[in-house]
This record gives C-alpha cells, structure tokens and sequence, in this order.
C-alpha cells in the first residue's frame, strides 16, 4: 500500500519494552488460549499486562515464558509491518480494542513467525535490541493474572 493514511498515535511507548509487551501478549494467548492481555501499562522503567487466566501461573510457567521470550530476543529476530484496510483485518484479528473512527488503513506488526497483531506504536527493527526480558513479579486475584516484568 503506497502512503497509507493512519490515524494518529496518543502515546510514544519506549519501543524495546513496547515489542517485548507483543511477544509475551502472542505467547500468553497461544499457550493460555484466553487472548492478549486486556489491561496494559506499557513504561520504560517496568510494564504491566493483565490476563484473564482460571488459575494462577505457577513459577516453572514463568520461568519457561521468560525463556522462551529470551530465546526470541537472542535469535535477533526482524520486526516487519504491513498494511490491510479493516476489511481485510476482520478475519485475521480481534477488532473489539479498535478504537471508534479508526481509519480503514491498519498497520500489522509482524515479529518473525512469533507475533502479529494490529498496532500503531513504536517497536525496534529486531529482537535483539530488546535486552534482556525478566517477569520480576505475579499475582492472581479473581481470575486475573498480572505480570510485571523489566527488561536489562
């Protein structure tokens, strides 16, 4: 698509914290199957996602989040996008957090065969410019699951 015309972004996220929020949103909704998260807080120092999880994450399944996102963070994987009018996208992706008056031209952030989702923030070219990703804390109440996590 040439020139595509976007609605503008509201906030200017640090991008190695803001790719490595997808690549722990694409993991929990694959291994977990209850989507991405629904409430995110997405800051340089440190970010928060909340999910909506039966029961609580235990500390071996941390731990194998936390590696497997290092794994991808080493691997030195491209972050790519690509744009598709919202027509195109219904199929692919969950609109519900679309906002009112989106514009019919939508970005897709693609991280190697990790992660796609619809975004309008700003991410690095590849993996490795995240740093290291640590889940530094986690808590379960009435069937939501927090993580913290700060990258290094």
């Amino acid at each position: 698509m040439d020139n595509p015309i976007l609605n503008e972004h509201n906030k200017q996220e640090h991008p190695p914290m803001h790719t490595a929020e997808h690549l722990l949103n694409g993991e929990m909704a694959r291994r977990y199957g209850h989507g991405r998260a629904f409430s995110a807080h997405i800051e340089r120092k440190k970010s928060k996602l909340d999910y909506h999880l039966p029961e609580p994450l235990t500390d071996g399944e941390i731990l194998s989040l936390e590696d497997y996102i290092n794994g991808i963070i080493a691997e030195d994987v491209e972050v790519t996008e690509e744009y598709i009018t919202q027509a195109e996208a219904m199929d692919r992706f969950d609109m519900s957090r679309l906002p009112e008056g989106a514009s019919d031209t939508l970005r897709v952030v693609h991280i190697g065969r990790y992660d796609q989702c619809l975004c309008a923030g700003t991410h690095v070219g590849h993996t490795g410019e995240i740093g290291h990703f640590r889940i530094t804390s986690s808590r379960w109440a009435e069937g939501v699951q927090r993580l913290v996590f700060k990258l290094g």
